[in-house]
């Protein structure tokens, strides 16, 4: 297995430079945006990195222009926060965001532990001040073939990894989301195996692609779209970037997921973005972009494949799906 990391080549000139970033609070005011003013899913510049692009300005007047690095235009805001898969609100994707209105993103903890030598509880504000979020756009595809493409606030999680230190015999994250089914009442759904868990091995979380995104269009991350903090990872379905994030585990052995719990046969551990692997119900090829009428064709790993396909060397896809 390649343990090859591969770094996001952003220009630092591009990283938007924010002192309101110190605490969330203050990236609110930055972002011209009034805390509680926005209410958590499951899913012309080329002068940025080809895996990112850097918005310049928050809540910019022209974000509805602003293109990822393949030239997809951003998704507008009232899109992606009203079309949400987020089963511990509800199994109706409109449905999510008058319930997200009431959930409360702060504070907000996040407890690190397991297999590290310096296991710790961080505050969402300590996460902000320590590894200074900057703002990415990246495409996400749901496994139920729909699509947008988000302009991210986060930090590379790596950085977080590094800062408590994996030992030697761990290969593996787990995540879980806050269990709270007094103000998430799809958890009280007994179909499902609650708390929501999702996992990746070390070297796909040590990739700087992946994300834990505090914010999104320059502003606060909505509580429908996984507020207080949730994770990114661009090349895989969205269930995998978990929401609501309040646990992170360092393993030796592959942790259960929800999905893979619930049916194994459709939802694998992997879950890379793969056009040429049909989900058991249907087509993998095309997708559904959110605001557009005609589907496109599917990218292999979302279109990320510089940047991850290494991390698969010498797998059978289809089999590790």
């Amino acid at each position: 297995m390649s343990e090859k990391i591969n770094s996001l080549a952003i220009k630092s000139s591009e990283i938007t430079p924010k002192q309101g970033y110190l605490s969330r609070r203050d990236f609110i005011k930055a972002a011209g945006v009034m805390a509680g003013s926005v209410a958590l899913a499951a899913c012309a510049p080329q002068n940025s990195s080809p895996a990112a692009q850097v918005l310049s300005t928050p809540q910019d007047a022209t974000i509805g222009k602003k293109v990822d690095e393949l030239g997809n235009t951003v998704n507008s805001f009232d899109d992606i926060t009203h079309y949400n898969n987020f089963y511990e609100f509800t199994e109706d994707k409109a449905g999510v965001a008058p319930l997200a209105a009431k959930f409360k993103t702060s504070p907000w903890d996040v407890e690190v532990y397991g297999m590290v030598n310096n296991a710790k509880k961080y505050t969402l504000e300590d996460l902000i001040k320590k590894f200074q979020p900057e703002e990415r756009i990246y495409r996400l595809r749901c496994v139920e073939a729909w699509s947008m493409v988000i302009p991210w606030v986060g930090f590379p999680l790596a950085k977080l990894l590094k800062e408590v230190d994996p030992t030697s015999a761990a290969k593996y994250v787990r995540f879980e989301t806050v269990t709270r089914p007094d103000e998430l009442p799809g958890e009280k759904n007994s179909m499902y195996p609650w708390p929501y868990q999702e996992g990746l091995r070390l070297d796909e979380a040590m990739n700087d692609l992946v994300i834990l995104a505090t914010g999104m269009y320059g502003g606060e991350l909505p509580a429908q779209n996984g507020g207080g903090m949730r994770l990114v990872v661009p090349w895989k379905y969205g269930f995998k970037s978990i929401k609501s994030v309040v646990k992170i585990e360092l393993l030796d052995q592959q942790p259960a997921t929800m999905w893979s719990t619930i049916s194994s046969s459709e939802y694998g551990f992997y879950s890379n973005v793969n056009p040429q692997v049909d989900h058991p119900r249907w087509s993998q090829a095309t997708e559904r972009r959110i605001g557009e009428l005609q589907r496109r064709d599917t990218l292999m790993f979302n279109g990320y494949a510089e940047q991850v396909a290494h991390l698969y060397d010498g797998m059978d896809l289809k089999t590790n799906y």
